[in-house]
C-alpha cells in the first residue's frame, strides 16, 4: 500500500463518493473515496489485497451465461466455457468477437465486464452515493475516448459526472496529494508487468502557472521472466534480472535528481531486486504497490469537482492536453482586455467554448495562441468573407470552438445580425486552426 494521502481541500460530503476505475488490457482496479478522505481500493477477493481484477469474460458453453474476472478464468480452465481476453484492446480495434459462432460487439462485451466488476462496490457503497466516476487508461487515444464514451453510456450509472484521464494524469493527481517532500525533485515510476516501463514526473517552477511534464521511458529488453523450477537456476535468473534492472536504474538516476520512486506491477512481487533496491533507496523514498493509478483517478475526479490550491497552482501538460491558452483581445468598458477561451492543461477532447461577441468593425476576428511550453504568442486571423458591411458595433457573432485533436481546433462563426434592427445574413464560416 502507498502511504496515506493528505486531506483534500474543497467541498466535502460524507454521503457522496467518487470512483476511480483503472482499466487495462489485462486487468482492472477500482478505488473510491468520499471528499476529504484517502481512497480505498476494492479487493477482488474479500479480506485480501488482491486488487487486480482479470479483464476477461467467459461465456458458458451452450447458454447465454457470462462470468467475469477470476470466476471467468476458473470456468475457462475447467473447460466449461469460452474465454474472451484483452477486452479493452478488442474494443479499441472495433472488430466483432466471434464466440460459439455468434458475433458480439466488443464495446458491449467491455461494458458487460465493467458493469459486472462494479458490483464489487455494492457491498461497500450503494450506487446512489456515487457522485462521479473517473476512468483511467494507459493512453487516451481518440479511439479509446470513443470506446469509453460507449461504455459510460452503456453502464447507465446514476453518477452525475463521468470523466476519463490517462495513467500519466492519474500519476500527477496522486502526487499532488502527497507530502511535498516526496516531489520536491523528480519522481519516478518503474512499472513491471510484461516489460519494464517508466514514467518520470518533473516540474518547471519558473513558469506561471507551474508546469508539470511526465516523460515515458520504455525498456523492452527487460521482459517478464518465467522462473526455472530448479532452485540454483532460478537464483541465477534472479541475479541476472537484478543486474539488468540495476544498470537501467543507474543510467536513469545519473541524469535526474529523484526524490521518490514507485515500483508498480506484479513483476516486482518476487524478491529478486536486492542490489537494485539498495541503489534506488540511496537518499530516496521508495514505495511498492499497484493501486496508484486507481487512487490517482479518484484524486483527479475530486479536483475536477472542487479544485484545491495546488491544482490551480500547477498545470499538467501531457500528450492529451492543450499546450496553449486560446483567447482574444476585446474591448470591455472602452478598455483593451484579454478574453480567455480555452485554457492550457485541459483535455483536448473536453475542450470547447461558445460565446457571442459584438464586432467592432471590418470582417476579421483575431485569436491569440499563448504556449505554456515556451515560445512567442501566435496570432490566428479569420476572415469572414461575404459578411455584410454594417455600421460599427452592429454585428453580433456567435463563436463556437471545439478541439478536434490535441493541437487543432474547429472554429465556427455565425452571423446573428443585431436584434430586430439588423437581420442575420444567415452566413456561417468554419475554419481549422492550429493551436
Amino acid at each position: 500500500m502507498f502511504q496515506n494521502q493528505k486531506e483534500l481541500t474543497g467541498k466535502k460530503n460524507s454521503k457522496k463518493v467518487v470512483v476511480g476505475y483503472d482499466l487495462g488490457s489485462d486487468y482492472a482496479q477500482i478505488s473510491y473515496c468520499s471528499f476529504g478522505e484517502e481512497p480505498e481500493t476494492v479487493s477482488a477477493v474479500n479480506g485480501t489485497e488482491q486488487y487486480n481484477i482479470p479483464g476477461v469474460l467467459c461465456k458458458r458453453y451452450g447458454v447465454g451465461q457470462w462470468y467475469y474476472g477470476k470466476e471467468a478464468v476458473k470456468y475457462a480452465k475447467e473447460g466449461e466455457g469460452t474465454l474472451v481476453e484483452k477486452l479493452l484492446d478488442l474494443a479499441e480495434r472495433g472488430e466483432e468477437v466471434i464466440v460459439e459462432g455468434e458475433a458480439f460487439d466488443p464495446a458491449a462485451l467491455l461494458t458487460l465486464f465493467v458493469k459486472r466488476s462494479i458490483s464489487l462496490l455494492s457491498i461497500r457503497i450503494s450506487g446512489a452515493r456515487i457522485e462521479a466516476f473517473m476512468f483511467t487508461v494507459e493512453q487516451l487515444t481518440p479511439r479509446i475516448v470513443d470506446v469509453l464514451g460507449k461504455v459510460a453510456a452503456g453502464l447507465k450509472l446514476e453518477a452525475a459526472y463521468i470523466c476519463f484521464q490517462s495513467h500519466r494524469e492519474s500519476f500527477y493527481a496522486y502526487m499532488l496529494h502527497q507530502d511535498k517532500e516526496l516531489w520536491k525533485n523528480d519522481v519516478l515510476i518503474f512499472e513491471y508487468d510484461k516489460n519494464l516501463k517508466g514514467l518520470c514526473l518533473e516540474c518547471n517552477n519558473k513558469t506561471q502557472p507551474k508546469v508539470v511534464f511526465i516523460e515515458q521511458l520504455d525498456y523492452p529488453m527487460m521482459e517478464r521472466r518465467v522462473w526455472k523450477e530448479e532452485e540454483a537456476e532460478k537464483r541465477q535468473q534472479m541475479e541476472e534480472l537484478d543486474q539488468l534492472f540495476f544498470s537501467i536504474a543507474q543510467e536513469v538516476l545519473k541524469e535526474k535528481i529523484v526524490s521518490t520512486i514507485f515500483l508498480l506491477g506484479d513483476g516486482f512481487k518476487e524478491e529478486w531486486a536486492k542490489e537494485s533496491l539498495k541503489l534506488l533507496c540511496r537518499n530516496r523514498r521508495v514505495f511498492q504497490g499497484n493501486n496508484l493509478y486507481s487512487k490517482g483517478a479518484c484524486y483527479g475526479m475530486t479536483e475536477r469537482l472542487s479544485p484545491g490550491p495546488l491544482w490551480k497552482e500547477y498545470v499538467y501538460l501531457g500528450s492529451d492536453k492543450l499546450k496553449s491558452n486560446v483567447g482574444m483581445k476585446v474591448l470591455r468598458k472602452g478598455e483593451d482586455s484579454y478574453f480567455a477561451i480555452l485554457d492550457a492543461g485541459a483535455n483536448w477532447y473536453e475542450a470547447s467554448a461558445e460565446f457571442d461577441i459584438i464586432l467592432e468593425s471590418g470582417n476579421e476576428l483575431e485569436f491569440l495562441i499563448t504556449p505554456l511550453t515556451g515560445g512567442n504568442v501566435a496570432s490566428r486571423v479569420l476572415t469572414l468573407e461575404g459578411l455584410p458591411e454594417r455600421p460599427p458595433r452592429t454585428t453580433r457573432l456567435n463563436v463556437r470552438i471545439e478541439m478536434t485533436g490535441v493541437d487543432q481546433a474547429a472554429i465556427t462563426i455565425e452571423d446573428m445580425g443585431f436584434g430586430e434592427l439588423i437581420p442575420s445574413s444567415g452566413k456561417a464560416w468554419t475554419q481549422m486552426v492550429q493551436v
